[in-house]
């Protein structure tokens, strides 16, 4: 495991079609700098620049591949000179099988940049052939031939995050419908049905934080039943959500303005994730659009 502040220098290199682009993505989510297409010769000076940034700059990702057709040639050299010189780097490199390169242009319909005007086939085996030296210094070597896109980002994940870089980041977001539903939400729960603290007056100016009104909305027995309802649903999702890959899940929960039955429900679901080991984090959007005496962080 990488200490949180130490400088980290990924290179990313391999076969024309193998997901190069994809493994940057994933790299980007677990907050790497990344710079495409650089031409090996100026990777030494650019490390040193990023070393230097003041901690700015501690997780980098350079791509290096045929496309910088002769500046490539230098790349062995250059690799050999970092090592000589003791400066840390990865290599990663991306391979996938012909057919499975082939059958992913065709998709694309794009040409390959080492046969542009000929066949895919013979592209793939010179670009195999000026790989070959690459590859051999390779830190890792990922076979993208069958690996589903969530499966790649799983094994980035593994190789390049840190201690909470494979978490998915859950938010969760309490809401008024009359100020709108919010746009970003991948799950949006209407608790309205429940009892509404509004209604009685001593309780009207005071957030469903509040233990008094906390405890006026848990008394029903509707609401236990959804409570129950409401736990395993989460504990059932939320793993799914993992294992298909997601990086970020935003749950929101919506009643009539923003201050009772959602803040209490909200509140309920962020500690069940806290206490599951869920990275989560909690936001209360319009509490304070209502005319709010009395609230609890």
């Amino acid at each position: 495991m990488k200490e949180k502040d130490e400088f980290r220098l990924v290179i990313v290199t391999g076969m024309s079609g193998s997901g190069k682009t994809q493994a940057c993505r994933n790299l980007e989510d677990l907050g790497y700098f990344c710079v495409d297409n650089l031409p090996p010769v100026f990777i030494p000076k650019f490390a040193e620049l990023c070393i230097h940034s003041a901690g700015h700059v501690n997780k980098v990702v350079l791509v290096v591949d045929t496309r910088s057709r002769e500046f490539f040639d230098t790349f062995v050299h250059v690799l050999k000179q970092m090592n000589e010189e003791n400066k840390p780097f990865e290599l990663l490199f991306m391979e996938a099988s012909d057919e499975v390169i082939i059958r992913r242009y065709k998709e694309t319909r794009r040409r390959h940049p080492m046969a542009p005007n000929s066949r895919i086939s013979e592209g793939i085996n010179m670009e195999r052939e000026r790989l070959a030296g690459v590859r051999n210094k390779a830190t890792y070597i990922i076979d993208t031939s069958t690996l589903l896109k969530s499966e790649l980002k799983q094994k980035i994940f593994r190789l390049f995050g840190d201690d909470c870089g494979d978490q998915m980041n859950i938010n969760v977001l309490s809401f008024g419908f009359k100020f709108g539903m919010p746009l970003d939400a991948d799950m949006v729960l209407d608790v309205r049905f429940l009892p509404n603290p509004f209604y009685i007056e001593k309780l009207r100016h005071k957030s469903g934080a509040v233990p008094e009104v906390a405890d006026y909305i848990a008394k029903w027995p509707v609401t236990q039943q959804f409570l129950e309802k409401l736990d395993e649903l989460i504990n059932f999702l939320v793993p799914q959500y993992i294992k298909e890959g997601k990086s970020q899940l935003v749950i929101a929960i919506g009643c009539t303005g923003g201050m009772h039955r959602s803040v209490f429900i909200a509140r309920h679901l962020f500690n069940l994730l806290k206490n599951r080991g869920y990275l989560a984090n909690l936001e209360h959007r319009d509490l304070m659009k209502n005319d709010v005496d009395e609230h609890l962080q």
